[in-house]
């Protein structure tokens, strides 16, 4: 496996990799990876010749600045992982390296951007358009490897590549979770154990919401489930909203489309969270408050 560290390295290896008719693969991640990251790595190698993973931690998709000088830095350990699940290629470059002088580009993703993480974390998506754009110019893979836990990031990217008409083949890959359900997240090593504890019963609250999709006005059920999780010590909901899965627009009613997902953003102490479940509109019997865990 090889570590890089400079975009000209990167593209002097892929281009003799390329010209020999390899397929590549990109993981682009923050590093501090966990079982979900090596989930997108694993389905990557199989899928391609060589498989790529960048590590960067990109500071123009931080809003708040706290966040990321907390963000955990762990590339040894991110390169032993790596190197274990097959990975060949590692680019681990420096802020300088991507960013010599300020990306001053601007998208417009319209309607996408402005609900949820677009509305809470200003400035957001456009930073994560300009790192993965760089990334997919620099490496241009034949795929690219995203989680569906960041859902509305996912669309981002999607709607970015039609955008720029790119040839790269955005594959979702579904959440990986803890044992007791938790979203796996590089941000979970911040959480104490009373906080981890906490946070188990964000996803259990969203499982067992989906039990009352299609008899629980979406209103109601919104309400409730924001009740119930700031009921936890330690959450606190920061929204959840209950969206079609492809406009990433809030709906009013369970038949206002055929593909429904709930996204929430929960804060757990000082750190935080996020996760999305999909919904299937059915008619079971049950309270959720009295099943509450």
């Amino acid at each position: 496996m090889k570590v890089i560290h400079t975009i000209l390295s990167l593209k002097h290896t892929l281009n003799d990799e390329r010209i020999s008719g390899k397929s590549i693969g990109l993981v682009p991640t923050m590093g501090a990876l966990h079982a979900g990251h090596i989930a997108l790595v694993e389905r990557c190698v199989a899928e391609n010749d060589i498989c790529v993973v960048s590590i960067f931690v990109n500071p123009t998709q931080f809003n708040d600045k706290n966040d990321l000088l907390k963000y955990p830095r762990t590339l040894e350990t991110d390169c032993e992982l790596l190197k274990a699940a097959g990975c060949l290629i590692v680019f681990a470059p420096d802020v300088n390296e991507i960013y010599p002088e300020p990306d001053t580009r601007v998208f417009n993703f319209g309607s996408l951007e402005q609900v949820m993480e677009g509305a809470f974390r200003p400035g957001h998506f456009n930073g994560v358009a300009q790192i993965v754009s760089k990334l997919f110019d620099m490496v241009q893979p034949d795929k690219a490897y995203f989680g569906e836990k960041d859902f509305q990031q996912l669309a981002i990217i999607c709607e970015m590549t039609k955008q720029l008409q790119l040839s790269t083949i955005i594959v979702p890959c579904p959440i990986v979770r803890e044992e007791d359900g938790l979203a796996m997240s590089s941000r979970n090593t911040r959480l104490n154990i009373s906080e981890r504890e906490s946070a188990a019963k964000i996803s259990e609250i969203l499982f067992k919401s989906r039990s009352f999709a299609g008899r629980t006005s979406i209103a109601e059920l919104k309400q409730q489930i924001i009740q119930i999780i700031d009921e936890v010590p330690s959450l606190r909901t920061e929204y959840f909203e209950i969206v079609d899965g492809k406009t990433l627009q809030p709906l009013s009613d369970w038949k206002d489309s055929d593909y429904i997902v709930g996204c929430i953003a929960v804060f757990c102490g000082e750190v935080r969270l996020i996760d999305n479940i999909n919904f299937t509109p059915k008619s079971p019997k049950g309270d959720l408050v009295s099943d509450r865990p």
